[in-house]
């Protein structure tokens, strides 16, 4: 089977370690937050730790709106509206 091509409103962090993760969703929000409002789906796959170190460590202290969504608990939705 194929491994899907990521969106460019998406980052995919299988196979990263948490550390490495965390530096490119830093590094994606902050070329995100550059251009103003944005979507972004990141992808955790089945790491719940890893998606709690994203919301400790970097979501916690934006003023984005982030959730998991019921549909796919292996996920993180961020979004910034600026209106």
């Amino acid at each position: 089977m194929a491994k899907r091509k990521p969106q460019p409103d998406e980052i995919d962090l299988h196979g990263l370690r948490h550390k490495p993760a965390l530096e490119l969703v830093r590094n994606t929000l902050a070329k995100r937050d550059e251009k103003g409002s944005f979507s972004l789906t990141i992808i955790t796959g089945n790491s719940t730790v890893l998606q709690e170190r994203l919301f400790e460590e970097i979501l916690h202290f934006t003023n984005y709106t982030y959730y998991v969504p019921s549909w796919n608990l292996g996920q993180i939705i961020v979004e910034n509206i600026e209106l």
